[in-house]
């Protein structure tokens, strides 16, 4: 278990105490006294979403919530009852799913009330849902079923995990699917595109109203113990002839074990017209690394809040995938490149500088330019515009 975690875990127990009964009062059959009944979070019709926790003896509690927008610096302020608990209300909050801890006397604690989860690449963060937005809540529709799949990779010497949707009947059928790769960012793990980014029931909903096709999507973890942060490298020495680029340890562990198991384990459709890739910010740079090395495999490619990214800049990159780029027999087939960014994103000038380059070499890349920053916000709408484009 994360050792982060074991610590919030610790200090929830250590803060969150029932108060100790008065004395002579009767015992409850060895289960200890009745402390305060909390409910965590209890989200309002309105929108508004109430957090507390059960902390008698703590002396300051915060909240971590990035992706929540419009709270204060320094967070929202928390009240103290006489029972002990912390209360603080926010909103309204626009519909979404969103990552929250509580910060209790300077240490992370999950919401001890609250059986929702996320996980990023190091911690675990309690998971709030603000229903309102019909595209990504939970309709009563078929539902297909995500799961969390182990797998050797060897190119990496070590077992990994993604996580995999299937579409609604495909346990139940025999029918192959398309399938479609959707990388997530940097911080963030393989478990993030299906809890905070509502993919499954994004998907679930724009099959069930006809305008996806249903498909396989493959959401991998995309951190390695060399690339954690987006493939940034060492600035190249000045006068130096050109470095080879440093081994990309997820490109390999994608194309030499993730495409292999998922073609052999599941029933995806062969040819690169059945395959799409795409990812947001770190996901989006691993996704034009990928793709553009492999324009045989992968007749869509989107890119989320992200560009060329690293040292160097485009240029280097269009010199290292030059072939590819003036390669017309690799972009027959080819349908669809978009780009989405957020109009308070610093990574735009990279969207529009990337979207440039490619349109120099003959690429029909669509650029799409939303409001806000780069927010999981804006990646759930994304890949609701993204998906009902592929496999037409």
């Amino acid at each position: 278990m994360n050792s982060k975690l074991i610590v919030g875990l610790v200090a929830a127990c250590a803060f969150a105490q029932p108060p100790s009964p008065p004395a002579g009062a009767p015992a409850r059959g060895g289960r200890g006294p009745q402390g305060p009944q909390v409910v965590s979070p209890e989200v309002r019709p309105d929108g508004h979403v109430v957090l507390r926790i059960l902390a008698p003896k703590a002396e300051t509690v915060t909240l971590r919530a990035g992706d929540i927008q419009g709270l204060p610096q320094g967070g929202p302020q928390f009240v103290k009852g006489e029972d002990g608990v912390w209360e603080t209300t926010l909103g309204p909050i626009e519909p979404g799913a969103y990552r929250y801890t509580f910060v209790v006397n300077g240490v992370p604690v999950v919401d001890p009330r609250n059986p929702d989860y996320s996980q990023s690449n190091n911690n675990l963060w309690s998971l709030v849902y603000v229903p309102g937005a019909a595209f990504m809540d939970t309709q009563k529709v078929p539902h297909g079923a995500v799961a969390a799949v182990d797998y050797y990779s060897t190119a990496l010497g070590r077992e990994r995990r993604m996580h995999v949707y299937t579409p609604p009947g495909y346990e139940a059928g025999s029918q192959k699917y398309p399938v479609f790769y959707l990388l997530h960012g940097s911080g963030d793990s393989d478990d993030s595109w299906s809890t905070e980014g509502r993919a499954g029931f994004i998907l679930d909903n724009l099959i069930a109203a006809g305008k996806a096709k249903p498909m396989l999507v493959v959401m991998p973890h995309g951190h390695t113990s060399l690339n954690t942060g987006g493939g940034r490298g060492a600035a190249p020495t000045p006068g130096a002839a050109p470095a080879a680029p440093p081994r990309d340890e997820f490109v390999d562990d994608f194309v030499t074990d993730i495409m292999p198991y998922v073609d052999k384990h599941y029933r995806v459709l062969s040819g690169k017209q059945h395959r799409a890739i795409a990812g947001l910010s770190m996901g989006g740079s691993q996704t034009l690394n990928i793709a553009f090395s492999h324009l045989d495999e992968f007749a869509y490619i989107g890119v989320f809040s992200s560009g060329i990214l690293g040292r160097g800049g485009s240029s280097n990159w269009e010199e290292a995938h030059a072939a590819a780029l003036d390669n017309a027999g690799l972009k027959k087939g080819l349908k669809l490149v978009w780009f989405g960014t957020g109009s308070a994103d610093t990574l735009i000038t990279n969207s529009k500088a990337t979207v440039d380059m490619l349109k120099k070499h003959g690429f029909n890349a669509e650029f799409h330019e939303s409001p806000l920053g780069h927010v999981w916000i804006n990646w759930r709408n994304y890949l609701n515009e993204f998906a009902p484009q592929l496999f037409q």
